[in-house]
């Protein structure tokens, strides 16, 4: 588009102002280590192994990993990580992280933990939105029943209408509490339930503004239909509706279970494809302010700056609160700092949870990030750049 808007994503002191050289350092012996994809997974399985053998692995996986990747074990401790992300003016969303439970109490007390992140984020303009799974507080196994349309015992029936009555619960806290809430992606195999049972909830309670966020995983070859059905029914209906774009995070499940299956392959066959379903969808929504509000969870370059270029040709300010830009907390700040420095919404993924429950996330963050070796290579450059332009200066 060419539109000059006077910022660069390679101003490094920008990007890495709020870390120390020790932070850097850790940065770049991560970096260095996710270039080698079997290093890494070897590295899971063995963290894996000792955490279920009792082994001491807590304390080093605590100075390492989990201090890059989550913001602390709890929503108390990970308020040091918001206070410093907000003093350069990015906001925060924490992230319980625990994932992957089916028993009744885990679930239940998984969505008490998101209820109490909700009513802590009320009045904070440093956490202008909470977010879930619904994975976390639902059995994905009865889930995936009713969307194959599977006949479900009375005992299951009682399950899903538990899990639903979960969802509506958190997000009728979040409208009374007027904090933004997002629900996070799921695998494309129960996605269609949560999906419906989102729409639902945003008819509910985006009326006046989105409250509720759906999250729309790009990398499907349904996603930029489903997003233009989504649109349409809040056109239809009066409610505002809440996009979350991202690309996707369960390529191998995704490609893996529809081979073993039998049915065709939900996810784009190449990555221009899917950076292309992307970037229109981002031009769909700008095209469509009137009646969406975004979220961009965009690691690519291109794409934050497509954004940003959209927002100036449609004359929307950069602090529009309809708009906003989000990556990952650990990953990607040369975006993050430099596009909240320009003076656009930013809010980082803060994951937290105990170090041994969080690790499912943080095996795949790190294999997602092993998998796409240009970028952790970029990374991995920029902050050995930082180390060597502080070590000039003399700055600590």
């Amino acid at each position: 588009m060419g539109i000059k808007l006077g910022f660069s994503f390679d101003n490094l002191k920008v990007a890495f102002a709020h870390l120390s050289i020790k932070d850097l350092k850790r940065m770049r012996m991560l970096y260095r280590l996710m270039r080698y994809p079997f290093i890494v997974r070897l590295g899971i399985f063995f963290t894996k192994i000792s955490f279920n053998l009792g082994l001491p692995i807590k304390a080093p996986l605590k100075r390492t990993i989990f201090e890059q990747f989550c913001g602390g074990e709890s929503f108390e401790t990970s308020q040091k990580t918001v206070k410093k992300l907000g003093n350069y003016r990015v906001s925060s969303v924490l992230d319980y992280s625990v994932e992957g439970k089916e028993e009744e109490h885990i679930l239940e007390a998984t969505m008490e933990e998101i209820l109490n992140s909700i009513h802590k984020a009320k009045g904070n303009v440093l956490i202008p939105f909470a977010v879930f799974k619904v994975s976390g507080i639902a059995p994905t196994s009865i889930l995936t029943k009713v969307q194959s349309k599977e006949v479900l015992l009375p005992r299951e029936k009682k399950r899903f209408e538990l899990a639903k009555q979960r969802v509506f619960k958190l997000c009728e806290a979040a409208a009374n509490s007027g904090v933004k809430l997002m629900v996070d992606g799921e695998e494309s195999w129960f996605q269609a339930v949560t999906d419906n049972w989102i729409l639902e909830a945003m008819k509910l309670y985006n009326k006046e503004e989105a409250i509720i966020y759906n999250t729309f995983q790009m990398y499907r070859k349904v996603m930029s239909r489903r997003l233009k059905d989504a649109h349409h029914e809040s056109v239809a209906n009066s409610f505002y509706l809440g996009v979350k774009l991202v690309r996707g995070a369960y390529m191998e499940k995704e490609k893996n279970r529809a081979k073993k299956e039998g049915y065709p392959d939900p996810i784009h066959t190449t990555k221009e494809a899917t950076d292309d379903a992307f970037n229109k969808a981002l031009q769909f929504c700008i095209n469509n302010k009137q009646r969406i509000y975004l979220v961009n969870g965009s690691h690519n370059e291109l794409s934050n700056i497509i954004l940003t270029e959209l927002m100036e040709l449609h004359g929307l300010k950069r602090e529009d609160r309809r708009f906003y830009f989000s990556q990952l907390y650990g990953m990607s700040d040369h975006i993050s700092f430099n596009l909240a420095n320009a003076g656009f919404n930013v809010v980082k993924y803060v994951p937290y949870g105990p170090v041994k429950e969080v690790l499912p996330y943080l095996g795949r963050r790190i294999k997602e990030n092993s998998g796409i070796s240009d970028q952790v290579l970029k990374e991995q450059t920029m902050v050995e750049n930082e180390i060597l332009r502080r070590k000039n200066l003399k700055i600590a």
